[in-house]
């Protein structure tokens, strides 16, 4: 991989969406005003949007980074541009790479607004560091973006990038245990939920959320979100082709 090359790719992913207003609006906004809205939905029980509200500032990250770094590459293969890029003396590490380092910082910026207002702003109340609920909403949003570049490459279309929302997160979404403990889950399902990498946020969100401190089943969990979004990236640069399709 090459250093810069990497930040050349970086920089152009990132002059391109400086222009696109709704998208920016979009991984900033969103996950704040969803919040807020928590927030007020549960305006009568503080301690049930402290419970929820945690686990779901790692949960929304993860989400919008995966809609928008999803239909963002697509663009990017349907319009010939990969593999315009892929001719030049460009490794798929460096172009794959590239693309993940722009996300990311949008991704750090989304992460501190969502984190910032959930504090300051809504008075969410947990026991650990503030510092380590912007580590953790940032790796979400990270693995979000890596699942998004992996699953461009198996759609056509726009429509189809949106299709793959309900294959790839709301399996996720409904078994992470935010609407029922993982335990209580029918056995098949609670396996299925320990190999999911958002299962792992959520536990490290309430981690953060009932402990002062840095538990095990902390670092565990930052562990696996991190290897998770490591494994996705290698695994979005194997799908890279020299040639569209």
């Amino acid at each position: 991989m090459n250093t810069a090359r990497t930040l050349a790719t970086a920089r152009r992913v990132l002059r391109q969406l400086r222009h696109d207003r709704r998208t920016i609006a979009l991984l900033l906004l969103v996950p704040v005003l969803l919040l807020i809205l928590l927030r007020y939905v549960f305006d009568s029980s503080p301690e049930t949007f402290d419970s929820v509200g945690a686990s779901l500032l790692g949960i929304f990250p993860m989400i919008t980074m995966f809609l928008v770094t999803s239909i963002a590459t697509l663009r990017e293969r349907t319009s010939g541009t990969l593999e315009r890029l892929l001719a030049m003396p460009l490794g798929k590490a460096d172009l794959v790479m590239g693309y993940a380092l722009a996300f990311g910082v949008l991704a750090v910026a989304q992460a501190a607004l969502a984190t910032g207002a959930a504090i300051w702003l809504l008075d969410l109340t947990f026991a650990g560091s503030p510092w380590l609920l912007l580590l953790i909403a940032l790796l979400d949003a990270l693995l979000g973006t890596a699942l998004g570049l992996f699953v461009s490459a198996f759609a056509a279309t726009e429509f189809q990038a949106v299709q793959f929302m309900p294959a790839v997160i709301f399996p996720q979404l409904l078994l992470c245990g935010l609407f029922a403990p993982r335990a209580a889950m029918h056995p098949a399902l609670e396996y299925a939920s320990d190999v999911l990498p958002m299962s792992y946020a959520v536990d490290a969100m309430n981690e953060v959320l009932e402990n002062p401190g840095i538990t095990g089943d902390l670092l565990r969990d930052i562990a696996v979100v991190s290897g998770s979004a490591l494994l996705v990236l290698i695994l979005g640069a194997a799908t890279l082709r020299r040639r569209t399709p």
